[in-house]
């Protein structure tokens, strides 16, 4: 299996973006492609992982570090506009369509943060996609009062001011080392301003309000001890959403990095068989 490839893509507004690409294994034509949409605070290097499984199972992968993330340009955990990460994505959506000459079908996987956008993304219907897969999606903050108030605050007064997320470490999942290699990875850091804020407090309610209205073929997957994402908002919108069309499935006892923790095995199997159950896997080239 090829090693990913690392490269710097220039976004419509001239910003820098760090992408990443997995290729599947060689005579092996991909069934389709997958942009992987990662969290707050992390980067795309850490769905290494994820994206070799996904290239086994004869996709395609894309990933980048979002703005203001990873190895990508803009002020660590801050938007240049609101609507900022979902610009970036139509951008990636297009520059993917057009590098797999519009054969592949595209399907967006996005985790938390990364969740919550590929999820807005599809309520708006900013671009046709194929299939999407939330992974604990941030649908529901779980805001405190303190945190509203900054949030009534901030994005007023100074949107690029940046705080701490206040998102423990330890509750990403129950495998130790996960937790050790997040803590001394240079690149994940725990700042959030108050325009990001705002967008994730304002969408993810957003999202769930649209989940009747839902035509996308999606597979939600969540955890149900997750300690830094409410799963009442992926409850909600798996309860509203039409039940043909959203795929929902509660992990008891995980933590919020489902493909991290030390029962992943359970979730990349369901990710497979719900891949497998749309997409047909092509023979391989003779």
């Amino acid at each position: 299996m090829s090693d990913s490839i690392l490269s710097t893509y220039t976004a419509e507004d001239g910003e820098n973006l760090a992408m990443f690409e997995w290729k599947t294994p060689e005579g092996v034509p991909p069934r389709g492609a997958v942009i992987l949409v990662h969290g707050l605070g992390e980067h795309a290097g850490r769905y290494e992982h994820v994206a070799r499984h996904l290239n086994r199972w004869g996709f395609y992968v894309r990933a980048y570090d979002q703005y203001g993330h990873g190895d990508s340009g803009g002020k660590r955990g801050t938007l240049s506009v609101p609507d900022r990460l979902l610009n970036d994505l139509a951008d990636v959506v297009d520059s993917t369509r057009a590098r797999t000459r519009r054969r592949l079908p595209i399907i967006l996987l996005g985790h938390s943060m990364g969740g919550l956008v590929a999820g807005c993304f599809v309520a708006r219907g900013i671009r046709p996609v194929d299939a999407l897969v939330m992974s604990s999606p941030a649908l529901d903050p779980g805001l405190n009062a303190v945190q509203k108030l900054l949030l009534a605050v901030l994005p007023k007064v100074a949107p690029d001011f940046t705080v701490g997320n206040g998102l423990n470490p330890k509750f990403l999942s129950h495998d130790p080392e996960v937790v050790q290699r997040y803590r001394a990875d240079p690149l994940c850091h725990d700042r959030v301003s108050g325009r990001l804020a705002r967008f994730i407090a304002d969408n993810g309610p957003a999202v769930v309000a649209h989940a009747a209205q839902w035509h996308v073929p999606t597979l939600l997957l969540y955890a149900g001890a997750d300690k830094l994402v409410n799963p009442a908002g992926s409850k909600a919108f798996a309860a509203a959403a039409p039940r043909s069309v959203v795929t929902s499935q509660r992990f008891d006892g995980l933590y919020h990095e489902l493909f991290n923790e030390v029962d992943q095995d359970l979730v990349f199997t369901t990710l497979q068989r719900w891949l497998d159950q749309r997409f047909q896997f092509k023979k391989p080239e003779k």
